[in-house]
């Protein structure tokens, strides 16, 4: 570890959080409807939408209403986007004449975008047509994180509601996170990565030669626009099967900086937001600093491990024991570390380096990371979500401990929402173990593992955890393009990703159903700088707990093998 690396994370803290301030202001106002200096481009767009749609914008529905029109949009989705990748070979956009995809890998790859996975179990330059990658992959790009966004709302709007069964409408939700939000960060963004060399074309793969007069096939194709929204929806389906990793992808290191930033920012940004919308900026600086307690922790950790390199090749004498295996020169360590956490701390999953190559502890905070719920940041929308529901069993168990009914921003925390917050955390926990444990005892769950013992076991549950935690990074080292790892990981992914919205929905529409508890001298203070250190505590122990056994069975004891 360097003095110049660990100023370069603190450096991109410090930005992160001042680019998110005025950016979840600005998220608040849009999703309170209120006025914007922007009204006069975005609201006619806004209007014209509601009209071809036929969507009343003022007449607001119920959470299990919300819920119904949040899971038929995504089956919809689901359905459209798994007839583009069956059919893409007869569709236009097809300069190479790639054909459809099977069955299996259609549904994994349908379910994973759809999810805002993005589990790719394919290359993408050998896989997908131009037609297949805008019309299906980017667009449920854009829906899935506008999805994830609608959630969070609600919840927010069930702590600042009260006496009332209305938590907002889907459809006017969905299209003001689109047009408001994503699109002009994207157009932004598109502009900037064409600037720094990321390429943007529909052109057939070109054919040079190389200084040695080899022939290699150069693979085209719209990027940028795909590259823009992958890190700001961190959704992280790479344009390419290397990822972030390829320099048509990430070009440079301007480019690398700008994409870690992007993946966070509206996960950081909605952290502000909750406590513009609630009337109290200093619940949202306190989830907001919990986040950062609980990144800065992983990031230091994989930081220093990756630092260490491999000590079987320190013990032969080499005096840098291979430090930079899986990683590049351009961007260094402390770039790849930063970017590794923030991918996985977000539900992005996009990747600068060969986290297989990671040493045991490097890449067992990934995992972590995915196991504790990506509640550190977390997919858009979804992590803040969680966030708030850690925060909901903390003042629970505070609660239990003074002998007093737990109370949150005023609300009464009562048996039917901490039902729904058990379920928000263990429906993804439950589908890794059990996914996992499927796997490990099963011939097609075992034959794909190139690597056995512990860390052919790291690479199936970081699988699982990927896939149940929205995130789609990979462990490498796992044939997952087969038949039952398309399917268990795609029905992992669907039972994660609605096991965790539809409660998440419930307690908003709870929440708002309830009348404000007035502070009293025993309420117990959420805008203290106790909260944050219980809700870190609570998150690390809870994730302990769950995942502590499997971990000593993977990561933990191939390092202590290799020492």
């Amino acid at each position: 570890m360097t003095s110049v690396g660990i100023t370069q994370i603190i450096l991109y803290m410090v930005v992160l959080v001042g680019l998110a301030i005025p950016f979840g202001l600005y998220m608040a106002k849009v999703f309170n409807r209120e006025k914007t200096r922007l009204d006069f481009l975005f609201r006619p767009i806004e209007r014209a939408i509601y009209k071809v749609a036929r969507v009343k914008e003022d007449r607001e529905m119920n959470w299990k209403q919300y819920a119904v029109a949040l899971l038929l949009f995504n089956l919809a989705g689901l359905i459209f986007l798994y007839l583009i990748l069956r059919l893409q070979g007869h569709l236009p956009g097809n300069p190479m004449n790639f054909k459809g995809m099977s069955r299996p890998l259609a549904f994994n790859t349908a379910a994973s975008f759809v999810t805002n996975t993005n589990w790719q179990a394919y290359a993408g330059e050998s896989t997908m047509t131009y037609m297949g990658q805008m019309l299906g992959l980017t667009v449920q790009n854009f829906l899935s994180c506008a999805t994830g966004m609608t959630v969070v709302i609600v919840v927010i709007r069930g702590f600042s509601r009260k006496r009332t069964d209305k938590v907002g409408n889907f459809w006017v939700d969905l299209t003001r996170a689109m047009v408001w939000v994503l699109i002009p960060l994207a157009i932004i963004l598109s502009a900037f990565f064409v600037s720094q060399g990321v390429i943007q074309n529909v052109s057939p793969y070109k054919k040079v030669t190389t200084v040695e007069q080899a022939s290699q096939t150069l693979p085209m194709g719209p990027t940028a626009s795909q590259e823009s929204i992958k890190n700001l929806g961190t959704n992280g389906g790479g344009f390419f099967n290397a990822n972030s990793a390829h320099p048509f992808e990430n070009p440079s290191p301007i480019a690398n900086g700008v994409e870690t930033l992007s993946i966070l920012l509206i996960g950081a940004g909605l952290c502000i937001t909750f406590g513009k919308m609630v009337h109290n900026w200093k619940q949202g600086a306190v989830i907001l600093v919990a986040m950062l307690i609980l990144f800065s922790i992983g990031v230091g950790v994989a930081y220093y491990a990756e630092s260490q390199g491999n000590p079987l090749i320190a013990k032969v004498g080499v005096s840098q024991p291979n430090q930079m295996e899986g990683k590049e020169v351009r961007i260094g360590i402390p770039g790849t570390m930063l970017f590794t956490n923030v991918t996985t701390d977000s539900g992005c999953g996009s990747v600068n380096a060969a986290f297989d190559s990671l040493t045991p502890i490097g890449g067992m905070v990934p995992m972590v990371n995915m196991m504790l719920g990506e509640v550190i940041f977390g997919g858009t929308g979804t992590g803040l979500g969680g966030m708030l529901v850690f925060a909901i069993l903390t003042v629970f168990i505070v609660g239990l401990m003074v002998g007093r009914t737990p109370e949150y921003l005023g609300k009464k925390i009562e048996s039917w929402d901490m039902k729904m917050s058990i379920l928000v955390i263990l429906v993804p926990s439950a589908c890794i173990l059990l996914g996992t444990a499927i796997a490990v005892s099963t011939k097609a769950g075992t034959t794909a593992v190139l690597n056995h013992g512990p860390h052919g076991f790291s690479e199936i549950i970081y699988a699982y955890s990927s896939s149940s935690g929205n995130n789609g990074s990979a462990f490498a080292g796992l044939s997952a393009n087969s038949g039952f790892y398309n399917v268990s990981l795609g029905i992992v992914m669907l039972l994660a990703r609605f096991g965790a919205i539809v409660p998440l929905l419930a307690i908003g529409g709870s929440l708002a159903k309830k009348q404000d508890v007035p502070l009293t001298a025993g309420t117990f203070r959420t805008d203290k700088p106790m909260f944050p250190a219980l809700v870190v505590s609570v998150v690390v122990i809870v994730g302990a707990l769950t995942f502590f056994a499997a971990l000593a069975l993977g990561p933990i004891v191939e390092s202590l093998l290799l020492r």
